[in-house]
């Protein structure tokens, strides 16, 4: 299938770019400094969760945390590698040679959607052995631990499905990048406003936001409702950048 093809060579482009080395550098030294701060403070209290009946563990107390803050730090970090997965054809006018290649619209949009997906599952793998270091001097919640790396996974796709489709209204990768932070942040603290007494509309709210999504999944519990959220929520994004590329095509 040729969408892998422009999967392969996207992924290329990515690590040829040193963007893409500062990216992953940063992103680890961040969170390896979080998630030494976690175990600090779980090494700190263990001694007193002893005593306590059905008292976290190290996985609530620190991989949840760590795999939280990952949630945040990548809001930012996304933006940056989806800005220029069609703005930057646009800008560069080889747009018009995508189109003119033995190539459907969805082909185009799947390869460059998979391309920044296999950066960002590399990066999750790279989070995850964080965590697994711990299995060396104890033991963990594994089924925990799937499910929030599940739900990192999942909230990741949805912000690059996002941002390939603020890269595909644009010529200008920086305007595409703060407009896809724009609306992430905005999907990210609605779930605020669900906590207000709006009757039915806090549902919606709830339910468009997510964090409310991943939350569930960071503290293990598997709801089929959250999965399809971000499966709807990819396919629906995805969808428009077929949808804008077939319109560009039209005027060529």
């Amino acid at each position: 299938m040729m969408a892998f093809t422009i999967a392969g060579r996207e992924l290329r482009s990515l690590f040829i770019s040193p963007l893409a080395w500062s990216i992953l550098a940063v992103v680890q030294l961040i969170l390896g400094y979080m998630f030494l701060i976690q175990l600090e403070g779980y090494m700190a209290v263990q001694a007193r969760l002893l005593g306590v009946e059905g008292a976290p563990g190290v996985t609530e107390l620190v991989v949840a945390p760590v795999l939280y803050n990952a949630s945040i730090v990548l809001l930012m970090v996304v933006p940056m590698l989806t800005m220029r997965l069609l703005s930057e054809e646009r800008r560069a006018q080889t747009l018009s040679l995508l189109f003119s290649a033995p190539l459907s619209m969805s082909e185009i949009v799947l390869g460059k959607f998979l391309g920044v997906m296999g950066f960002l599952l590399i990066m999750v793998l790279m989070i995850a052995l964080m965590p697994l270091s711990l299995l060396a001097g104890g033991s963990l919640d594994l089924g925990m631990l799937l499910a929030g790396v599940l739900g990192l996974v999942l909230l990741l796709a949805s912000f690059a499905a996002l941002g390939l489709f603020m890269s595909t209204l644009t010529e200008q990768p920086t305007i595409a990048a703060v407009s896809t932070f724009a609306v992430l942040l905005l999907l990210w603290i609605i779930n605020a406003a669900s906590n207000a007494d709006l009757g039915q509309t806090s549902e919606l709210f709830a339910y468009l936001s997510l964090l409310q999504h991943f939350e569930s999944l960071l503290k293990g519990v598997f709801d089929s409702a959250d999965v399809i959220y971000y499966l709807l929520f990819v396919m629906l994004f995805l969808g428009l950048s077929i949808r804008r590329l077939d319109a560009d095509r039209l005027q060529h």
